[in-house]
């Protein structure tokens, strides 16, 4: 070890002898860590003082502390399987009634748009001029009377108001 000095190599180890078998360590007033196998000087708040015999290294994380078990509505419990099997139908259930509410929706959204798209069909051919005729049940033509257009242009202009 040609690098080290045997009076450093001894200076390291024994420091890390020190420190391995300290028993206190605390936050010295310069702020830095102090180890020693004696207690800290008079003084030091216990807030400063991070190991002592008897209390667990306050440098690592401590484990949480449980709440009491008399509180029975602060403390809660991991749901049990079957608790989470019910859960999962429940939300099942419901993703299935949002998708037929989705599925009537577009039903009746279609049927909207078909009947707006005949309304205006029947609007275009009133407003065309020309003679509208129909064949009764008896197989015989008429033709509309102007104020039969009349009368079915105001049921078109109602049903027309329901497509805007």
């Amino acid at each position: 070890m040609p690098s080290f000095s045997r009076r450093t190599l001894a200076a390291l180890l024994l420091l890390a002898a020190t420190t391995a078998h300290a028993q206190y360590v605390w936050i010295g007033p310069n702020g830095t860590r102090q180890y020693s196998d004696r207690p800290p000087p008079p003084g030091t708040p216990a807030s400063k003082i991070v190991k002592a015999p008897g209390r667990p290294d306050l440098a690592s994380p401590a484990p949480a502390q449980e709440a009491p078990a008399d509180n029975a509505a602060t403390t809660t419990k991991p749901p049990t399987l079957a608790e989470r099997d019910a859960a999962f139908r429940e939300r099942g259930k419901a993703r299935d009634e949002d998708e037929r509410k989705n599925q009537e929706e577009a039903t009746r959204q279609r049927r909207l748009a078909e009947h707006c798209a005949a309304a205006r069909e029947t609007q275009a051919q009133l407003d065309s001029g020309i003679r509208i005729a129909r064949i009764g049940a008896d197989g015989q033509k008429t033709y509309m009377s102007d104020d039969e257009k009349a009368a079915r242009g105001d049921q078109v202009r109602r049903a027309l108001q329901e497509c805007r």
